[in-house]
């Protein structure tokens, strides 16, 4: 018996990379997963169905159970049909994991509108629409008087919730995810739904360029396979007391991220040359913002 047996799961952007490996370890802990993968490229251009197709007969393979779905997650439409092919196939929902993203990373000046659109389009549009279709559901069953084991896990990054030049689209999506987890959480709390998110790091074909900077033992703890039994954990019912979280994972660090807090203060004034005065004297004793490993920059 597996940690996630008989849980029906949803992953999207799962016919590669991390969803990938998130799949293939549900299915070994006894899930019953759609593997949801429109095939496109890193930029989220072209369609190709073989990579969901290649972890579905993967899964089928080892004995495990899973169906593939080609739906755009950012459609609104098609993440209502995802939801619904999941509930249809397998006859219910217990897990919805959004992880399909894309890059198209550029200097702000640099970039155009609609490289802006397309990384908001699907990492954060592409986050709110399954969720949205997928509380519903889980609302559904609780005002009937079901009881319900849910989880929403998403897919934020150390960009959005600690910054990095060059990505201010993909950064800003993240940054919002990460919002968007802990309001979630809140909201979904009584209906049996718990909301988190991860924070991956890992080399894939969104990061190949990391691969580049490692070799050896870096090289491998920068592999998704580190990341899936944190994902996996989470998806089962022993996490159902967590909520709300940022997860930082990889093969080097598991960690967890702390968000805004009011840091130090004063009262308020109306003169602006004696409010500029009070913020340099606040900002000399604030923490400095993070760097992209977390810690302070010095």
């Amino acid at each position: 018996m597996g940690i996630c047996e008989g849980r029906v799961c949803i992953v999207t952007g799962a016919g590669r990379g991390i969803g990938r490996e998130y799949a293939l370890m549900l299915a070994a802990e006894g899930a019953r997963v759609l593997v949801n993968d429109l095939g496109g490229s890193r930029d989220g251009s072209g369609t190709d169905l073989s990579p969901a197709e290649d972890v579905v007969a993967e899964i089928a393979a080892s004995g495990g159970h899973a169906e593939p779905n080609y739906s755009d997650i950012s459609s609104f439409d098609g993440a209502l049909g995802t939801i619904e092919q999941a509930v249809e196939t397998f006859g219910r929902l217990d897990v919805l994991i959004n992880n399909a993203g894309i890059l198209r990373d550029r200097m702000l000046t640099n970039m155009s509108e609609a490289e802006w659109d397309a990384v908001i389009n699907v990492h954060l549009k592409g986050t709110f629409a399954p969720s949205h279709h997928a509380a519903a559901y889980w609302r559904g069953l609780s005002k009937a008087g079901e009881e319900v084991d849910a989880r929403i896990i998403n897919t934020t990054s150390v960009s959005g919730i600690y910054g990095n030049a060059g990505q201010s689209n993909y950064g800003a999506a993240k940054a919002g995810i990460a919002a968007f987890t802990y309001i979630a959480s809140l909201e979904l709390e009584r209906y049996g739904v718990t909301v988190n998110a991860i924070a991956p790091a890992a080399v894939t074909r969104m990061t190949e360029d990391l691969a580049m900077a490692a070799s050896g033992d870096a090289a491998d703890k920068l592999g998704p396979r580190w990341i899936a039994p944190v994902i996996t954990w989470l998806a089962s019912p022993h996490s159902g007391a967590v909520t709300g979280r940022v997860i930082e994972a990889s093969g080097a660090v598991l960690a967890v991220a702390e968000g805004w807090h009011r840091g130090p203060s004063a009262d308020a004034v109306e003169d602006p040359l004696a409010a500029g005065e009070i913020i340099e004297n606040l900002l000399s004793s604030a923490r400095p913002p993070a760097d992209m490993n977390g810690k302070d920059r010095s």
